[in-house]
This record gives C-alpha cells, structure tokens and sequence, in this order.
C-alpha cells in the first residue's frame, strides 16, 4: 500500500538557499539542519501509512469476518412444484338471482321510495304511478271476476239439471267450457295486475318482487313511462355473487373449469375468499380481449360487492417435482438468476440458474442446481458481488 501525504510537497534546497541569506560559515550547519528536517518528515509520514495500513488490513479482515459469521444457509430440496397464474376481475351480481322490472304499460310516476344501493324487501312498495291502462285493467278485473261467478252458477245449475236428466250432456259440457273461458281470462287479467296495488288515490303502487337490493335505478317522480322505456329498477339478491376473471389467450392452456381458487381484494387486506371456475367463456370479449372465467361465491356479510376489483389466484400441483429454494435466495443480475452455494464456510460458488416459476415465497429450479447443496439465503448479494468476476 502507498501513502503519500504530501502529494504536491517537493523539497528543493537550492531553492531555500535563494531564499535566505545564511551567515557565512554556518552553510555546513544549515545544511545539516535542513537534512534533519527532510529525515524527521519521512520518518513521519512513513509511520503515518504503516499504521493505516495496519489499520486498513485489521478493518477489512474483521468485516469479512463478521459476514462470514452472520451468512445463512439452506438446503436446496426435491418437492412438488406448485403452479401459480395471478388474474384480475371482478364481482358482479349473479345473473340467475336479478329481477328486472319493465312497464308493460304507460303512465307517469308518481314518486319513488328507493335509492340506488338500498335494501329493500319482498313487497314493500318502490313506487307509485298513475295510468290510464291500469285503471282500464282494473275495471276489467272486476267484471271478469263477475262474469267467473256467474259462469259457475250457471255450471252448477247444468250439473244438477243434468243428474235429473232435463239438460243434455252437450249442454252441461257447454255450461262447463264457458267457466273455464271466464276463469281463465280472470286468470290472465290478475296476473297482468300482479305487480301493481290500487292506492286510495286511484294511484298504483308498484312492490318490490323480492328481497335484494336496487343495484339499478332509471326513474325518478314525474317520469312518464312505456314499454318502451327500458327497466325501471332491478332488484339483486347478493347472498350469492360472481367473480368474472379476466383470462388474456397467453394463460389460458393454464385455466380449467373446476380450478380452485383464492381471491383478494384491496378492501379487505389479508383475507382471502375461496372459490372454484364453475366456467369459462368459449368467446373472446371483443373490448377487452380476453375469456371470460365465471365463480359462483357465497357472500358472507356482503363483503362482496358489485363493481368491486379482485384479485384472482389459481394454485395447481404440477406432476413433475422440482429443485425447490428460498426465493429470497435468488440474485437477478443481467436479465439472469443466480445463487451462491456454499461449499464450506469460507468457500462461495456462484451457479446460474434456470426459474420455473414461485409460490409461497419458494422458487422452483428447472436447471442449474441439485438436490442437498447449500444455497445462501442471507449476504448472498455481498458475496456475489465479490465473486462474480472471480474465473474458478
């Protein structure tokens, strides 16, 4: 090691002797004096470096001594290789538990007793409207229930006259098919009357079919409506839901119906919804360019919501195994992995590696390493700095 203190010092006597007038006969003594000089300085800065590099030297071998001690070290092991492939989707309510209301009449609205989002329940009413085709309906419904009561008067008069053989069996039969017409046009008028309830007003007043929650609202008071107009409302019941997973082309050799799941969401840090693919689309969504993976979840606490964005995880077991370490273990370096191992405890080799993939904070090796060497789990990176430009 070199230590220059002085590294723009440069001595030069004659310089000096310009410099000062020296009392004539003491040039000997000077000269001795300033030699001196020029021995004391070396002499210091020569004791100077030594004791640096002795302090240098000490330094860096009690350092490496300290990592050495502080590097740790697992086994590279055989086990089953575990396949990961992270989605991104969705919740929407399921299509099979929606009830959509449309008019089949005109009318105008009269108020509304719902807010988008609210929960509502089996018969409570969500709005009242005022039409002309409903009261006609109504009139229609009260003189088809009188002509069902007439209808079976007269059925059980033909009954009664027929047992004392004074009408025919034509005529019975006759009395028989007109009932039947009036019962079923009271049929047809009641369930057309089916969703409204006359108010006092003269007003209807529409009632929720089920219970759920409005997850679409498209009228307001004083709305006038037709069949035309589209739905009015739909009720959704969100005891059940269905994530929609996103499966781009390049992942879908890896995605089956019947692949368990697990999902995770941003609202719900750390917990996570088990599932299963019930199925998969067979066409490509033409906006986004994916498959469509559909899962029935069971909603507990409605803690799934419509809209909201998922996380999806498909976890299968590969029947091939694999070398399998730490992922912490894996120095990426020049678009390549690397890991050290640790052939004693002062002896590091570097080995690339070819990565097959992760899960569960292991990596799996496709090629590079076998089974019981020690792989450097910590220090790894210090160690693979000091060696990679080391030829073996």
């Amino acid at each position: 090691m070199t230590c220059n203190l002085f590294p723009a010092f440069v001595w030069d006597a004659s310089c000096c002797s310009q410099m000062y007038r020296f009392p004539k006969g003491s040039d000997a003594s000077w000269s001795k004096a300033i030699t001196f000089v020029v021995i004391l300085l070396l002499a210091i800065t020569a004791f100077s470096c030594s004791g640096r590099k002795d302090n240098s030297s000490s330094s860096s071998e009690n350092t490496a001594e300290f990592f050495l001690k502080d590097i740790i070290t697992e086994k590279a092991i055989l086990s089953d290789h575990m396949a990961e492939l992270t989605l991104t989707g969705k919740v929407e309510f399921d299509a099979d538990k929606v009830i959509s209301y449309v008019p089949l009449i005109s009318g105008i609205v009269e108020r509304t007793c719902f807010l988008f989002g609210d929960k509502v329940q089996k018969g409570q009413t969500l709005l009242d409207i005022r039409s002309a085709d409903l009261s006609a309906l109504q009139s229609e419904l009260i003189s088809t229930e009188a002509e069902v009561g007439i209808a079976r008067r007269e059925w059980q008069a033909a009954q009664s006259m027929y047992s004392d053989k004074i009408l025919s069996e034509r005529e019975l039969l006759e009395a028989e098919s007109k009932m039947k017409q009036a019962e079923a046009m009271l049929n047809r008028v009641k369930n057309d009357m089916t969703p409204y309830t006359p108010n006092d007003n003269g007003s209807f007043a529409i009632k929720s079919p089920k219970t759920g929650f409005i997850v679409m609202k498209n009228v307001s008071s004083g709305t006038p409506v037709s069949p035309e107009y589209g739905p009015l409302f739909v009720v959704a019941d969100l005891s059940e839901v269905m994530v929609i997973a996103n499966v781009y082309a390049s992942d879908l050799q890896f995605v089956r119906a019947g692949m368990d799941v697990k999902i995770t969401t941003q609202s719900y840090p750390g917990e996570i919804f088990s599932g299963q693919i019930n199925t998969i689309s067979q066409l490509f969504d033409p906006e986004d360019k994916v498959l469509k993976a559909r899962i029935k979840m069971q909603n507990e606490n409605l803690k799934l919501k419509p809209e909201m964005s998922v996380v999806i995880r498909l976890i299968e077991v590969m029947q091939e195994k694999m070398i399998t370490v730490p992922s912490q273990a894996l120095v990426f370096d020049h678009s390549e992995y690397y890991v050290v191992i640790a052939e004693t405890h002062d002896k590091f080799q570097i080995k690339k590696v070819e990565v097959s993939g992760s899960y569960n904070e292991n990596t799996f090796i496709r090629s590079g390493l076998t089974e019981g060497e020690n792989v450097v789990v910590k220090n790894q990176l210090l160690i693979y700095e000091d060696r990679k430009n080391v030829k073996p």
